[in-house]
C-alpha cells in the first residue's frame, strides 16, 4: 500500500459544521484556534473537517461566502500550527448519513442533486485545489446502502474527473456503503489516479464502542461490556481490515480510516485497551487514520472524563 504521508495521526472536529445547530454562535465558537494548536500538541499531523453542504450553499444554490469563510478559517489556521487537513462532505443535497432525524433523500436517483454536488466539488477545487500540498478532499461520508454502490462509483469518477480539471494534484478520500465499512472497500471501482486514497470507517465491535448509544436501533443502549467481554483484538482487526487491505495493495493505494473510536459510555481504561489494540494494526499496515472525535459528539478525546489518561491514550492515536 502508499503511505499517506501528512494524514497518518489525525483528529475529527466533528460537531463543528456538521451534525450541528448551524447557529452563527455555535459556528463561531465551538472549534477556535487554539484548538488547533492542541491538536499539534498530541502529536497529530491532520484534522479532519466535516461540513455539511447548507453551510457554503444557499438555498437558490449559490454559494455563501460567509459560510466558505468557515472552512477558509480551518485551512488556515491548519496551515499556521503544521497540520494537513481534510475536508470532508459530511451531507449533501438529497443525501445524509444518518438514518435518524434526517429527511435528505433521493440523491443517488436525482441527476439534479448530482449535477449540484458536482458544481459544489468544482467551488471546493477552485478554492482549495491549490493547496494540495496540505489539503485533501473526502467526497462524501457514509454512503448507506448496498444499492447505491454502482451509481456511486459513477458518481465518484465524473466527480473525480471534474475536480482535476481544476485540482490535479490533490488527494482525494472515497468510502463504500454500510457506512464506510472496511469489508465493503472491495467493492468500490478501480482509483480514478494515483492520488486516490481508500477510506474506510470503524466502530467495531459495535456493541462495546457504541453501547449505550440512543440514536441507533443496532445495539441494545443498557448493555454494557467490558474490554475483556468484546470480540476486540489484533486478530480481530486483522480479519476485518483484510480486504480493505488487499484492494488497496492491489492498486497501490493508500488506506485511510477516517473515523474510529469509543463512547464515553467506556471507562477510560478500556478506551485505551481498545485504541491500543486497533492503533497495533494501523501501524502494521500503514493506514492513516482520524480519531473521532475532538471533543463532545459523545467521543470527546479532550472531555473531562478522559483528564486523567489522556497522555497514555494519545501514544495509541
Amino acid at each position: 500500500m502508499k503511505n499517506i504521508n501528512g494524514f497518518y495521526k489525525g483528529i475529527n472536529f466533528g460537531g463543528w459544521l456538521s451534525q450541528c445547530s448551524y447557529e452563527k454562535k455555535h459556528l463561531d465558537t465551538f472549534i477556535k484556534e487554539n484548538d488547533f494548536n492542541v491538536i499539534a500538541a498530541w502529536g497529530a499531523d491532520h484534522v479532519r473537517v466535516p461540513f455539511d453542504y447548507n453551510i457554503i450553499e444557499n438555498n437558490d444554490g449559490t454559494y455563501s461566502d460567509e459560510g466558505f469563510g468557515y472552512l477558509d478559517k480551518a485551512v488556515e489556521f491548519a496551515k499556521k500550527y503544521d497540520l494537513n487537513i481534510i475536508l470532508d462532505l459530511h451531507k449533501t443535497a438529497g443525501f445524509s448519513f444518518d438514518y435518524y432525524g434526517e429527511d435528505e433523500s433521493g440523491f443517488f436517483d436525482n441527476p439534479e442533486y448530482q449535477e449540484r454536488f458536482y458544481r459544489l466539488w468544482e467551488e471546493v477545487a477552485r478554492r482549495y485545489g491549490s493547496l494540495s500540498s496540505y489539503v485533501a478532499f473526502e467526497l462524501l461520508n457514509e454512503v448507506t446502502d448496498a444499492s447505491f454502490i454502482d451509481k456511486w462509483n459513477r458518481i465518484v469518477k465524473e466527480c473525480i474527473g471534474r475536480i482535476r480539471k481544476i485540482a490535479p494534484d490533490t488527494l482525494i478520500l472515497v468510502g463504500s456503503y454500510h457506512n464506510n465499512s472496511a469489508d465493503t472497500v472491495q467493492f468500490l471501482d478501480a482509483p480514478y489516479d494515483d492520488k486516490i486514497v481508500y477510506n474506510m470507517h470503524c466502530y467495531e465491535p459495535l456493541k462495546f464502542t457504541h453501547q449505550g448509544a440512543y440514536w441507533t436501533d443496532a445495539i441494545v443502549k443498557e448493555e454494557r461490556m467490558s474490554f475483556e467481554e468484546s470480540v476486540t483484538s489484533e486478530e480481530y482487526f486483522e480479519q476485518l481490515f483484510s480486504t480493505a487491505i488487499a484492494k488497496a495493495e492491489e492498486f497501490g493505494a493508500g488506506l485511510y480510516c477516517g473515523e474510529y473510536g469509543c463512547i464515553d459510555v467506556v471507562s477510560p481504561e478500556d478506551t485505551i485497551k481498545w485504541y491500543k489494540t486497533i492503533n497495533a494494526v494501523f501501524e502494521k499496515h500503514g493506514i492513516g487514520r482520524a480519531a473521532w472525535n475532538y471533543k463532545a459528539m459523545d467521543f470527546g478525546l479532550a472531555d473531562a472524563r478522559l483528564d486523567g489518561v489522556r497522555s497514555k491514550l494519545l501514544k495509541f492515536i
